[in-house]
């Protein structure tokens, strides 16, 4: 057997090696929750999925660049690296010369791995950058979109407010109440960019639970927390959260324990806010009852949880999924709010912690010196967009739209080059997505495996996956650095996206300029140089390239900012205010209430949602993001494979649900509203709301036409229904957690799952 060697992802850090032909994973020994994700890696490195070597979509090989129908279901022809690259850096010239960057759209949104110079968002956009003087870029992130645009009015720095702030040791010690809106699911701490060694969560929660510190889940989900917090479970209606966390506000003041003294010296808005709390404008009080008609709990319940909460070290949470609905900038910022009025921000183990529980770098310490990254250059080109607007901005170019107080304009894209992602699991309304694709003149992957992306892309370049190449696995809130060495041979003719690049690069003259005369190995030395200088300067061990690359991993000191911006901020708010316009937490917002949103008013309010259950389609859809795999990645890996049913995905409803409609457990259901249907199968469980059924989103799509003409997707992805819509003028984030279905049992033919098979192809010479 070959000797195991250390390697990372984005769920954990590992041992990886070969043994007859197989590949062996342990995790890491130093992990004491170990993310059984890296059990995906085995049955995906020589999976049939993979891409084996360079393919062309043959419409576009025969007939050249130009809007296409057949985008997603034509054949494709293996050609030999260099026709590829030749085609590619034509059509890059072609471009460059007629349009100008402007009409190039760099995408590569997406966890494709945890290595900082293979990190491809890097590669493409430095390549991007360097041959063609730029790309039309994306701002903010599916998983948080919303949030990023908005804390920033509220708080301050997003990275400060989200990622150095409350940690969980201080919750295992100090903590007394948990306010966990969304939840915190430990299937979404598992992961974290770049990597992470120790899963501390799920022991976190234990020993604050076990010290008696009260946890509460409020998610129409009673999973969405851990058995070891012990948690209460609050059911609330989706989409509604802001409803309940008006109700214990208005309860908090009319009791008068809403702590003043820290609303004055802290904040800014407050006057402007109760107003609307207490309904001197609009003739509607926000009180206890009010929030029970909207959001499902009882006035009564509202009232003893508000009244149980002043005097103790209280943290209030808000999870990603909240804000990944429309109108999801509301509860993000009424969390900010009632931890205000608690009077806890900035205490240890309390206050207000975006996110926490949504990723494993939040709640953790900060290294004291800086992980490898790679230059990306300078993008010469301003055009934008928000990286949820993709659709609009291909169906639509020329049209304006708001973001953020500007008024700005989708620029006209021709090509699409997208390495390291994969827009049909992130985007909703897939057919919709279907369609924007088919107008680009060019769309170019490079991908590992045969995703739906890959399926509609013109020119298909095989990558190599993480195990097939070499890099240094490092995050800023994990002490460890681990040197991920290669441990098989590449699939096919795959190639790293580094060595792709530099193939187009030298085509379009500008090899030196993007390598700077540097091998993948020399990169890697080159980056760890700036690590190793910065541990010498603290005083810290900082051995030499070969000696880390030999020991495999290094232990890099973290800083002592335990409490981060709000901390320092609460002990002395002169000295430290927030970046803010008024250096303090905006209750109120008097630069977005100057923006004139009407979905997003000048501070935290009741908006109504333009989509809720009818009569046709009664049901809240709850798509998520799954357990069994990040994202849609290795969706062909073994763990992943094992938690299907009949082959199809997993969607979960209340027994009184499937009751009414004839369904039992383990039977096929459709799941449709007006956009689209899919298949999937049925798991009943009693601990979720009996108005939602909830299907994971990241089952790779695989789509067939029904009779009526609407999509179906046979392998049960939820974005084939979900809506295409902004969260806000103000954030134009993701809107993809919440939608609304019908729910049908299944008893006709279906085909089979054909996604995991490799399109139809020819080889030429």
């Amino acid at each position: 057997m070959q000797q195991l060697r250390t390697h990372s992802a984005h769920w954990g850090a590992f041992h990886a090696g070969m043994q007859d032909g197989r590949l062996v994973v342990t995790p890491h020994p130093g992990d004491p929750d170990p993310n059984p994700l890296i059990d995906n890696f085995p049955d995906a490195l020589r999976h049939p999925a993979r891409i084996a070597a360079p393919a062309i979509r043959r419409s576009w090989l025969e007939r050249g660049p130009g809007a296409d129908i057949l985008r997603g279901g034509d054949e494709y022809v293996q050609v030999s690296w260099d026709k590829a690259l030749d085609l590619l850096a034509g059509e890059l010239r072609r471009l460059g010369e007629a349009y100008g960057p402007s009409t190039i759209y760099g995408g590569s949104y997406g966890w494709s791995s945890a290595g900082r110079f293979h990190h491809v968002q890097s590669q493409i956009h430095r390549f991007l950058n360097v041959a063609m003087g730029g790309y039309v870029r994306s701002v903010n992130t599916y998983s948080g979109g919303c949030a990023e645009v908005l804390i920033p009015h509220v708080l301050g720095s997003y990275e400060k407010a989200v990622r150095r702030n409350v940690t969980w040791d201080q919750i295992a010690q100090r903590t007394d109440v948990v306010l966990a809106f969304g939840g915190m699911a430990l299937k979404n701490s598992r992961v974290a960019g770049g990597g992470v060694s120790r899963h501390v969560e799920r022991g976190a929660m234990r020993e604050a639970a076990g010290r008696g510190c009260r946890f509460v889940c409020i998610s129409p989900l009673s999973s969405d927390l851990p058995e070891e917090a012990a948690a209460d479970w609050m059911p609330v209606i989706p989409g509604t959260d802001i409803a309940l966390m008006l109700g214990i506000a208005h309860t908090l003041v009319s009791d008068g324990s809403h702590d003043r003294a820290f609303l004055a010296q802290y904040c800014s808005g407050w006057e402007e806010f109760e107003t609307y709390l207490s309904g001197h404008n609009d003739g509607v009080k926000k009180n206890a009852e009010w929030a029970a008609s909207i959001c499902g709990v009882s006035a009564e319940e509202i009232q003893s949880l508000a009244r149980s909460l002043p005097g103790r070290r209280v943290l209030i949470t808000v999870s990603h999924s909240l804000q990944r609905a429309e109108r999801g900038e509301q509860p993000v910022w009424m969390g900010a709010v009632l931890a205000a009025m608690l009077g806890q921000i900035g205490l240890p183990g309390g206050g207000y912690s975006y996110a926490l529980g949504t990723l494993a770098h939040y709640g953790r310490r900060n290294n004291a010196v800086p992980s490898p990254s790679l230059s990306q250059g300078t993008n010469g080109v301003k055009e934008f967009i928000p990286v949820a607007r993709i659709a609009d901005m291909l169906l639509n170019p020329g049209q304006s739209f708001d973001y953020n107080g500007q008024r700005l304009v989708y620029p006209h894209v021709r090509m699409a080059y997208w390495a390291g992602g994969n827009p049909f699991h992130h985007h909703q309304d897939l057919p919709r997505l279907t369609r924007a694709i088919s107008t680009l003149d060019t769309f170019v992957v490079h991908d590992h495996a045969w995703t739906a992306t890959a399926r509609h892309a013109d020119i298909v370049l095989p990558a190599t996956m993480t195990l097939e190449r070499e890099d240094i696995g490092s995050a800023p809130t994990d002490p460890l650095m681990l040197a991920m060495h290669r441990i098989a041979e590449p699939y096919g003719e795959a190639r790293d996206d580094y060595e792709i690049f530099c193939g187009l690069a030298q085509r379009l003259g500008v090899l030196d300029e993007f390598s700077e005369g540097r091998s993948s190995r020399e990169w890697l030395q080159h980056l760890y140089a700036k690590t190793r200088e910065a541990l010498a300067e603290i005083g810290h061990e900082a051995p030499d390239f070969d000696t880390f690359w030999r020991q495999g991993e290094l232990v890099l000191p973290q800083a002592d900012d335990d409490g981060g911006m709000m901390r320092a901020f609460r002990n002395d708010p002169q000295a430290n205010p927030l970046a803010t316009p008024s250096g303090k937490i905006q209750v109120s917002s008097p630069v977005i209430e100057s923006f004139g949103y009407d979905d997003c008013p000048g501070h935290p309010a009741w908006v109504e949602p333009t989509e809720r259950p009818t009569k046709d389609f009664p049901l809240h859809l709850i798509s998520n993001q799954p357990a069994s795999r990040l994202h849609s990645q290795l969706d062909f890996g073994g763990h992943s494979q094992s938690t299907k049913l009949k082959g199809r995905e997993v969607c979960s409803m209340h027994p009184a649900t499937a009751a009414d409609r004839g369904i039992r457990e383990g039977d096929l259901v459709r799941l449709f509203n007006s956009r689209g249907a899919c298949i999937a199968a049925a798991r009943l469980t009693e601990q979720m709301h009996p108005g939602v059924v909830q299907l994971p989103t990241g089952a790779w799509y695989d789509p067939m036409e029904e009779a009526s003409g609407k999509t179906l997707c046979v392998h049960g992805n939820p974005n084939v229904m979900t809506r295409d819509i902004g969260t806000s003028r103000l954030t134009q984030g993701c809107s993809g957690q919440l939608t609304i279905v019908q729910a049908e049992r299944f008893d006709g033919a279906v085909r089979a799952v054909s996604v995991f098979e490799p399109p139809r192809s020819a080889v030429i010479e």
